[in-house]
This record gives C-alpha cells, structure tokens and sequence, in this order.
C-alpha cells in the first residue's frame, strides 16, 4: 500500500508532468502558429509566381498582337498565318475558328475577312481553316489505313463524322471509305 510520502511524491511528479506538458503544448502551438505563417507565406509567393508568369505571357502575346496589328503589307500577315497554322496545328482543334484566328493574331475579324477575300483564293477564313482539315483527313486516310473513319474525324479537327464525309464528297467527289477503298486497289 501506498504511503502518504508515496502519494505526495506521486503528485509532485504529476505536476510536474503537467507543467512540462502546458510548456509542451505552448511550444507546439506557436511552431504550428509559425508553420501556418510560412504556409500562407509560401502560398503568396506561389501565387505571385503564377500571376507573374500569367502576366509575362500577357504581354509577349500583346507584343506580338501589337506586331501582328502593325503588319500592313497583307503578304506578311498571310505568311504569319500560314506559319502558325503549320507549326502549331491549330486547325485540329475543332472549336478553333475565324474568331480565334483574328484573336491569335491581334487583328479584328474585319480585317481578317478583308485579308481572305483579297489574298487567297478561300473566301473566307472558315472556308480556309475547313480546307487545312479536309487536306489534314485526306492525307490521314492514306497514311493511317487502320484509322476508322472516327478516328480521322476527330484528329483532323471536325466536329462530326458526317461533317468530314460531307466535306470529303464535296471535295474529292467521293466518300471517305469509298476513297480509302480506291487506294486499296491502286496497290
């Protein structure tokens, strides 16, 4: 059986456990108090970085709309978009249209439409970005002969299969699988 010197060292010891813990428990609270500032610090600087990369990327594409606007010389601006078109492939996109093209560019859509009426033979600039699809469909039906005809719908940019059957037709006067099966017999 326990002492009454047993009881006293016992909660001696007790409190002292107690006064280490409340030290404990206020050193804990300011390092959690201190990590959740360096979160919120680092969370700032995260944030700073992102928006600051937003806005160099704001304005090199403000540089080169300024520029792209400053072209007067109709010649130079086709080339851009024939440029931009080749090496970024935009036209696969199936939402990518006269609108996004005038917005790449940094030019209205009026002077977009000027600019195909007097410097291509495509009309407009849909009829353009449709042709750089068919072509894109047509070159896919010989290259990829296992590719269903989904398949070259979706990787040339149009919206539909029966959009890409209907643009084939019209084109090379035949339907897509009656066209693969003409390259079939040529072999």
């Amino acid at each position: 059986m326990m002492t009454e010197k047993d009881i006293q060292a016992l909660k001696a010891e007790n409190d002292s456990l107690r006064s280490e813990i409340e030290v404990l428990k206020d050193a804990m609270i300011r390092l959690v108090s201190r990590n959740l500032d360096l979160a919120e610090r680092l969370e700032q600087d995260v944030e700073l970085r992102r928006r600051t990369e937003v806005a160099r990327e704001i304005m090199a594409n403000n540089v080169e709309r300024q520029r792209n606007a400053d072209l007067r010389d109709d010649g130079q601006l086709m080339a851009l978009i024939e440029l931009r078109l080749e090496k970024e492939h935009l036209h696969l996109n199936p939402d990518f249209d006269a609108q996004a093209l005038a917005q790449l560019l940094g030019i209205s859509q009026e002077r977009l439409r000027a600019l195909f009426r007097h410097q291509t033979i495509h009309r407009t600039p849909e009829s353009y970005i449709d042709n750089l699809r068919v072509l894109t469909a047509i070159r896919l039906l010989r290259e990829q002969p296992n590719y269903t005809i989904a398949a070259i719908a979706q990787e040339a940019g149009f919206n539909s299969v029966r959009t890409l059957q209907r643009r084939i037709q019209d084109v090379i006067g035949m339907s897509p699988i009656d066209y693969r099966l003409m390259l079939n017999s040529d072999q």
